[in-house]
C-alpha cells in the first residue's frame, strides 16, 4: 500500500482529491486584469459599478480588490475648518445683570410680513432694563446690514451700551458687526446654540 493511499484513508478522503489544485487562484488573477483594466476607463468606479460593468457577482469583485489591494481612485474634497461648535464670544448674561438704563441691549430679527413676494424682517435693540425698543431696522433681507442699522438707529438716540447681547446668528458674527460694536467699547455677548 502506498503513503498515499495510507494518508487519504486516514484524512477519510479520496486518494485522488490529495493531487487537486484549486483554480481559484488563477480565477482571482484573471478578475483582477479584468478590474485593472475597467478601473483605467473608469477610475471612480466602486467595487458595485464594476461588478455590473463587467457581468460579474459584486461579492467576488469585492474579494478580489481586497485580496490585491485594488481602490478606486477617490477624488477629495477640500476639507473646510468647521465652525466651532460655541461662538468666541461668551453668553455675558449668565454673570451680568444690567445695572442700570441702557447699561445692556439686547438684539434680535424677525420677519414681519410678506410684501410683494419677500419677507419683510425687523430687527430691534430693546433695553434689558427697562424693555424699551431703543433701536430698529426694517429691510427686505436678514443681512448683517440689517442688524447694523438697527444698532447705529439706537445709538444716534442712546449713548452706547456696556454689553450687547444677541444670539450666534451669522448676522451678529459678521466682521462688520462685531467692528462696529468693538468701535464703541462694547462687549459683545451670544448665547449658546439653541439657548434664548
Amino acid at each position: 500500500m502506498s503513503n498515499k493511499t495510507v494518508l487519504a484513508r486516514s484524512l477519510g478522503v479520496s486518494r485522488r482529491s490529495l493531487y487537486y489544485e484549486p483554480r481559484q487562484p488563477e480565477k482571482d488573477w484573471q478578475t483582477k486584469q479584468l478590474i485593472e483594466s475597467a478601473l483605467r476607463d473608469h477610475p471612480s468606479y466602486g467595487h458595485k459599478r464594476l461588478a455590473i460593468h463587467l457581468g460579474i457577482n459584486k461579492k467576488r469583485v469585492l474579494r478580489v480588490m481586497k485580496l490585491f489591494g485594488l481602490k478606486p481612485y477617490r477624488r477629495h474634497t477640500k476639507k473646510y475648518p468647521k465652525r466651532p461648535k460655541y461662538s468666541v464670544f461668551p453668553n455675558l448674561l449668565l454673570t451680568e445683570s444690567p445695572r442700570g438704563l441702557g447699561d445692556i441691549w439686547v438684539s434680535d430679527f424677525t420677519h414681519i410680513v410678506k410684501y410683494e413676494n419677500r419677507w419683510v424682517y425687523l430687527a430691534t435693540i430693546l433695553d434689558l432694563w427697562n424693555r424699551e425698543i431703543v433701536g430698529w431696522s426694517v429691510l427686505t433681507n436678514h443681512s448683517t446690514q440689517l442688524v447694523m442699522n438697527a444698532l447705529l438707529n439706537a445709538i444716534h438716540d442712546h449713548p452706547p451700551p456696556r454689553i450687547i447681547h444677541s444670539d450666534q446668528g451669522s448676522e451678529y458674527n459678521s466682521v462688520d458687526y462685531t467692528t462696529l460694536v468693538h468701535a464703541r467699547d462694547t462687549l459683545i455677548s451670544m448665547s449658546h446654540p439653541g439657548c434664548p
